[in-house]
């Protein structure tokens, strides 16, 4: 009467392991490999969606490509959408971090708010909802300061610029002071609205996120 209990629960643990081999297996074989780094979730706006040029170019894309060359086993999400504000990317932030789980998130917002005059407390809080919320979620969080155009005038734009400073301070994430160093300003790499770079910009953009980005991998 004990024998056939027996036979039977040996059968499973035996059929068990082969399929928890097979698994393995197929881990090892079959995964592809941006699974091994994670996800860098990109939340922006119209520097990060490639406008006016093809998005194979841009330079989220452009990270992909390296983070491939180098093996490094990371896939790079671009949550950007042109136009957008840090109020925008504050509501979207949610779905995207259930949706991707990133491991990083790169914050490129808040130079529409500050084309559109926003109140700078209005940036600010909207900006560190953002850096909570994907702490929160246990990804690591890189922000991309900005700079407005000259004519916005010294005291606004000053104050504009220092808020990502201080809340990189605050949070104690890295930042990188000015995503647009070397190309704003310079005709040859900005579009014809003075606003957004050209094509020809994008790695030079990247080069200006690297540093920053690559020690959170």
């Amino acid at each position: 009467m004990t024998e056939r209990p027996e036979g039977r629960s040996r059968r499973p643990r035996g059929l068990a392991g082969r399929l928890v081999l097979l698994t393995l297996l197929a881990a090892v074989q079959g995964v592809p490999a941006h699974a091994a780094g994670g996800v860098i979730l990109v939340l922006g706006d119209s520097l990060s969606s490639a406008y006016g040029f093809d998005v194979q170019s841009g330079w989220v894309q452009l990270l992909q490509n390296r983070l491939d060359e180098q093996s490094e086993g990371y896939r790079v999400v671009n949550a950007s959408i042109s136009g957008d504000t840090t109020e925008g990317g504050a509501t979207r932030l949610p779905a995207a971090l259930a949706k991707h789980r990133p491991d990083v998130v790169v914050v490129e917002l808040g130079g529409n708010d500050g084309l559109r005059g926003l109140p700078l407390s209005v940036t600010r809080r909207n900006l560190e909802r953002i850096i909570v919320e994907s702490r929160s979620s246990g990804a690591r969080v890189l922000l991309l300061g900005m700079r407005l155009p000259p004519n916005y005038g010294p005291a606004y734009n000053n104050a504009f610029h220092a808020i990502y400073a201080d809340l990189a301070d605050r949070h104690s994430v890295p930042w990188v002071p000015f995503l647009l160093e070397g190309v704003g300003g310079v005709d040859a790499l900005m579009q014809d609205d003075g606003v957004h770079p050209r094509a020809e910009a994008q790695p030079l953009m990247l080069d200006n996120v690297w540093p920053h980005l690559e020690p959170l991998l």
